[in-house]
C-alpha cells in the first residue's frame, strides 16, 4: 500500500468506520494484555499461575471484541467472543463465590 493508498483510505472511510475500527485496536489490545499480566505474574512466582486480573481482561477484552464482531456482522468471531466470555464469566463467578466463603462473617 503506498502513501497515496493511505491517504485516500483515510478520506473515504467513514468517521463512525473509523471509531469502530477504534474500538477494535482498543478491545484487541485490552484483551492481550491478559497475557503479559499472565506472563509477569508466572515470572515472579516461577511457576505457572492464572491471576485474578487476568479474567477480567478476558471479560472486558472479550466483551468488546464481541461488539466489533456484530459491527462487523462477522458469525465466526462472534460466535468464538460469546463462548469465551461464557468461561470468563463462569471464571469470576468463581473467584466471586471463593472471596465470600472465604470472608469472616459480619458482626451485628
Amino acid at each position: 500500500m503506498s502513501g497515496g493508498s493511505l491517504v485516500q483510505w483515510w478520506a473515504d472511510t467513514s468517521i463512525s468506520e473509523l471509531v469502530w475500527i477504534g474500538v477494535g485496536l482498543f478491545a484487541q489490545t485490552m484483551f492481550s494484555m491478559r497475557f503479559l499480566i499472565q506472563w509477569i505474574a508466572t515470572e515472579r512466582a516461577r511457576v505457572s499461575i492464572v491471576p485474578e486480573t487476568f479474567w477480567y481482561f478476558s471479560f472486558g477484552g472479550g466483551l468488546l471484541l464481541l461488539s466489533y464482531a456484530i459491527y462487523r456482522m462477522d458469525p465466526v468471531f462472534i460466535l468464538g467472543q460469546a463462548t469465551g466470555l461464557v468461561i470468563y464469566s463462569r471464571n469470576i463467578y468463581f473467584i466471586w463465590l471463593g472471596k465470600r466463603v472465604m470472608s469472616p462473617p459480619e458482626v451485628a
